[in-house]
């Protein structure tokens, strides 16, 4: 059989077919580049951020009880009593209070300095931007306020918190002092004040009853109150020095923290009065301030001489509410060496915030 031979292709038509192939490349690059690019795809949305610092005025109020409390104290004469009257009036000035209030005031008092700590504000409402998450931690806090203790910042918040206390403790302790040793001092032979203080009180019965009836809440100052209250949500306003005291804490301690929690993440507001009013109760402090009522009464039952109530004035009202704002606080924080100072009334005269 014949064997037939493809003859190959003219080297024009070959030319001819890679000039298209060429073309065609050509062509589908340019298209390539003329074409619009996809857009890309837009950033994510910014976490909302988490609702407005809230509190009520309910804890306002009793932190205003304290502070006016204090403040009165601490204008007790260190000493240095001129007559038996003027001993009867620092008695019932000192009397004026009622522990469970006080206990109160002293806690809410102590989460509105909570809330002047930068490192505890931004710990914890880092978890307020989330709805799911900020609903989690406030059912924790209010499960266990002691978790509150637990969250980023806790050590700068009691540290701030204690380290204004101290200045509280450290005046009253000062005039406890000047007014149990005048109470030793105007019993000496050579004191002329010796004549009426060895002299026995008047109406000694009358006196104790009053200061039983004195022993009421007290009103809330509605300035001190608003003050208070426009600090707790600015940060700011009062009179602070930093410092950091780490675990453990006392359970008034973490009461004070947990209630400055939830006003952080904006859940200690008018709606949350129940939490809040249950935060500010504590067990310990109160009791530590209703024994120091009951040791004035007995004092004050087994006085005789006007000496002796200096003596009761200085131990069982100024000595003791020191000594149960320091149980209160517990150990005193390191300072650190930056001190900030803002603005607040007569700061330089009134130890008390």
């Amino acid at each position: 059989m014949p064997q037939f031979k493809t003859r190959p292709a003219p080297l024009s038509a070959m030319i001819s077919r890679r000039g298209l192939s060429v073309a065609s490349l050509a062509a589908a690059v340019l298209l390539a580049s003329c074409s619009t690019p996809e857009p890309e795809a837009p950033p994510p949305p910014p976490p909302a951020p988490p609702p407005a610092i809230a509190l009520n005025q309910s804890v306002a109020e009793a932190a205003s009880v304290y502070v006016a409390f204090v403040r009165d104290l601490n204008t007790i004469k260190a000493g240095g009593f001129q007559s038996a009257e003027e001993i009867q009036a620092e008695l019932r000035k000192g009397a004026a209070y009622d522990a469970a209030q006080m206990s109160r005031g002293m806690i809410a008092y102590g989460a509105i300095l909570a809330l002047q700590s930068p490192e505890y504000l931004a710990g914890v409402r880092q978890y307020g931007s989330d709805p799911v998450q900020r609903q989690e931690m406030i059912r924790r806090i209010i499960a266990d306020p002691a978790y509150a203790a637990t969250l980023p910042g806790a050590d700068a918040a009691v540290g701030l918190m204690v380290q204004t206390l101290i200045r509280d403790i450290d005046a009253l302790t000062l005039i406890a002092d000047g007014v149990e040793a005048d109470a030793y001092t105007i019993q000496e032979r050579n004191d002329p004040r010796r004549r009426w203080a060895t002299q026995n009180v008047q109406d000694r019965n009358g006196r104790l009853q009053a200061a039983k009836d004195l022993s009421v809440p007290r009103m809330p100052s509605a300035e001190e109150s608003a003050r208070l209250l426009a600090a707790a949500h600015s940060g700011t306003g009062l009179v602070s020095q930093s410092a950091h005291r780490g675990a453990p804490y006392t359970p008034a301690v973490a009461n004070a923290l947990a209630l400055a929690a939830l006003a952080a993440l904006g859940a200690a507001g008018e709606e949350a009065r129940a939490n809040t009013d249950a935060l500010t109760t504590e067990s310990n402090n109160e009791f530590c301030l209703t024994m120091s009522k009951l040791m004035l009464y007995q004092c004050l039952a087994a006085s005789k001489p006007n000496y002796e109530d200096i003596f009761c004035t200085g131990r069982h009202i100024v000595r003791d509410l020191a000594q149960c704002t320091s149980q209160f606080a517990g150990p005193r924080p390191t300072v650190v060496p930056t001190v900030s100072v803002v603005s607040e009334p007569n700061s330089s005269t009134q130890p008390t915030g």
